[in-house]
């Protein structure tokens, strides 16, 4: 399986090149970048064999099966039906896109070439959540309400290195994006009743730094979601499952219980890296030839969610 990289100098394209690397009989065999000089010079240093500033460029290659962006979120719609118009496979960062319409029509793609088309929702994947998911489907929890804290201290336009961005991050279509599919994806429904709030826009970035989120299903399952820019530690995602027969706090790739006792989840996955199950997915999706957990079909619901959430906050509903 020969692999291209779009993104593949920034913060999380490192990631999956990191991750991609532990995937037998998986090589990667270009990656695209911002500046000539910048992508030339991280190629050289991971001894990749290609190295462009042009997606297309590494399309029309013939050692290119498919294609990992993680690129800025303005691109990902474009991008996605650009890779899968040249018969590649793709597996796109969150959010595939920011809007609904560019959403559908990454689907609409999809279903009309037949490739692997698949939506980094990486908390499908964590172990913690894993854990909690095979519970659900054994019949040993039932979620009452999920409770989650998205906080970041981000009053510059600066990446997860610390770097500069190129883009403007979005706190809905992005962080929002995380928690909307994974509590649609637990619940095993979509919701019927959506609010959002959002703060004051930021003169410089243009976006809300605040924002509070309520989600119901129709059976009632809650969804209460925190998020901001503003908030100077403890930094990342918090995800506190409220359940029938217990209470788990997740972050990240850990998971704890009401009584802040880790639970062992050695034994839930190949590995305890996010990434790496997502990666290994996407692999073995296009390898099997059949739909991964995370297709862009699977995650259009929690766009659908977004949009509406939207147009709370707008006033148009």
């Amino acid at each position: 399986m020969k692999i291209c990289v779009a993104g593949a100098a920034g913060a999380f394209g490192m990631k999956h090149l990191d991750a991609l690397s532990k995937i037998d009989g998986v090589e990667v065999t270009s990656v695209v970048g911002r500046t000539p000089e910048s992508i030339n010079a991280f190629a050289k240093e991971r001894g990749i064999g290609h190295a462009t500033t042009d997606l297309g460029e590494s399309l029309a290659r013939d050692d290119v099966d498919a294609v990992i962006l993680s690129t800025p979120t303005q691109m990902h719609a474009e991008q996605s039906i650009q890779c899968m118009k040249a018969g590649k496979h793709v597996l796109v960062e969150i959010p595939m896109a920011d809007s609904l319409a560019d959403s559908r029509e990454i689907v609409r793609v999809q279903e009309e070439t037949g490739l692997v088309a698949m939506a980094g929702h990486v908390r499908r994947f964590n172990p913690s959540h894993q854990w909690v998911n095979n519970k659900i489907k054994d019949g040993d929890l039932n979620i009452q309400q999920m409770d989650v804290q998205t906080y970041f201290f981000r009053r510059s336009n600066m990446n997860a290195m610390g770097n500069p961005r190129s883009w403007t991050d979005h706190l809905l279509w992005h962080h929002a994006c995380h928690t909307v599919d994974l509590f649609q994806y637990q619940t095993g429904e979509v919701a019927s009743e959506v609010f959002g709030m959002q703060g004051p826009i930021h003169p410089e970035l243009g976006i809300a730094m605040d924002m509070t989120i309520g989600l119901k299903t129709p059976s009632g399952k809650l969804c209460t979601l925190s998020l901001s820019f503003n908030n100077d530690g403890p930094l990342g995602t918090f995800f506190r499952y409220i359940c029938d027969n217990g209470t788990y706090v997740a972050s990240y790739d850990d998971l704890y219980d009401g009584r802040e006792q880790p639970i062992d989840l050695s034994g839930v996955a190949v590995s305890n890296n996010g990434i790496e199950l997502i990666d290994r997915e996407f692999i073995s999706a296009i390898q099997e030839g059949r739909e991964p957990n995370s297709s862009v079909a699977q995650c259009l619901p929690a766009m659908e969610s977004l949009h509406r959430i939207e147009q709370v906050m707008n006033g148009e509903t």
